[in-house]
């Protein structure tokens, strides 16, 4: 089974279309750090909790052991990005899940294996786990989920729905 670490947007996001589904289609289990999912937490009654609350036999909610490596980043990042990355080096990740692009280049950096969640449901639908794209990402841009036009477009054309 592949180690998948996951950050909070994506949580939100998949949560938001109701395809939080996706990543145990995918994958069969995911980790997210404690620090995402306080994230995810904040809000008691959110949406993101709740469906995260009811997967919790396949999304696994881990510490990271390493609490000094968490002041070697600078502080651009939210604490749930810096989590994943320690907790990806630690546990020796197939892949981090992160949306943020400057989260993105750090992983990259650190030499882990980065997707996004525009990456999962391209790959979900390719892989039949998902019928259309388009209408997913509709209701994410709806959600308030910023996407650039240009992206949305490539997406939809990676996955001949052009």
């Amino acid at each position: 089974m592949r180690k998948v670490i996951v950050n909070s947007t994506p949580l939100i996001a998949l949560c938001h279309v109701n395809r939080l589904d996706v990543l145990k289609e995918l994958y069969g289990e995911v980790t997210i750090p404690q620090a995402v999912y306080d994230e995810i937490s904040v809000k008691e009654n959110s949406v993101c909790k709740k469906t995260v609350d009811e997967a919790l036999e396949w999304i696994h909610v881990q510490k990271i052991q390493n609490i000094m490596a968490k002041a070697m980043f600078k502080s651009q990042l939210h604490d749930g990005e810096v989590e994943v990355m320690i907790l990806a080096k630690e546990q020796d990740a197939d892949i981090v899940i992160i949306d943020d692009q400057n989260a993105k280049k750090y992983a990259k950096y650190l030499g882990l294996p980065v997707t996004g969640t525009l990456g999962i449901l391209i790959r979900a639908k390719q892989e039949g786990y998902i019928a259309e794209l388009k209408p997913i990402l509709d209701v994410m841009v709806q959600n308030g989920i910023y996407i650039k036009t240009g992206l949305i477009e490539h997406c939809l054309e990676l996955v001949g729905e052009e």
